[in-house]
């Protein structure tokens, strides 16, 4: 059986919704954030101390968007995989590296220096200039919105969720009423998927 370390509203859940919308069987294992402080004893399972952390048998992987995309591609033919042979394939696997490489990135930033760090260590000047960055970064993702339902290939994704999540985190600290109407719109619909609703409720929390 996979078996899955999350902490609630982390990158984890892009594995973690993966995983409910294959329907797949899996054990999860829920973390306080951040989990090399929270738990220390799973530096012993993943010396990173981060999540999400996956273990399929000898697989072992510690990247959310690389995880959400081999669980695609293992278990997802014809649904959340892309194929090499359908013409959305490269745009599929751009916004998945675009997900973490060009979106999450400057999230890591805000949070780190607007919330994780000691008040004296933190600093406003970096949370306001990777705020713009991320907002920024957005153009591509409203510009698909304007005409598309969905990222690629006229359906849902696992490109989707890589961004999906990106798009749910910045709700969750606060950048979200910056949003453009459509990719409101596009975030409310993922929200709305079962799989979503049913993957976010897990955990201890984001204590950002």
């Amino acid at each position: 059986m996979i078996e899955l370390w999350h902490c609630a509203d982390s990158r984890s859940l892009r594995a973690l919704w993966a995983l409910e919308e294959l329907g797949l069987p899996y054990k999860v294992h829920n973390l306080g954030f951040p989990p090399r402080f929270t738990d220390p004893d799973f530096l012993g399972v993943n010396p990173l101390g981060t999540v999400p952390y996956l273990v399929d048998g000898p697989l072992h992987m510690t990247e959310s968007t690389a995880i959400t995309h081999y669980l695609a591609e293992k278990h997802g033919a014809g649904t959340l995989a892309v194929t090499m042979d359908e013409p959305a394939y490269g745009a599929y696997l751009n916004w998945m590296y675009h997900s973490d490489a060009t979106l999450t990135f400057p999230q890591t930033l805000v949070l780190r220096y607007g919330r994780f760090e000691p008040k004296d260590r933190r600093q406003p000047q970096v949370v306001a200039d990777y705020t713009q960055w991320y907002l920024a970064r957005l153009k591509l993702v409203n510009a698909r919105l304007e005409t598309a339902e969905y990222l690629c290939a006229d359906r849902f994704t696992a490109a989707d969720i890589a961004v999906g999540y990106a798009l749910y985190l910045g709700e969750v600290i606060g950048l979200s009423e910056h949003y453009k109407p459509q990719t409101i719109a596009y975030l409310q619909r993922l929200k709305a998927r079962e799989a979503f609703q049913r993957a976010v409720v897990q955990g201890e929390g984001f204590t950002g």
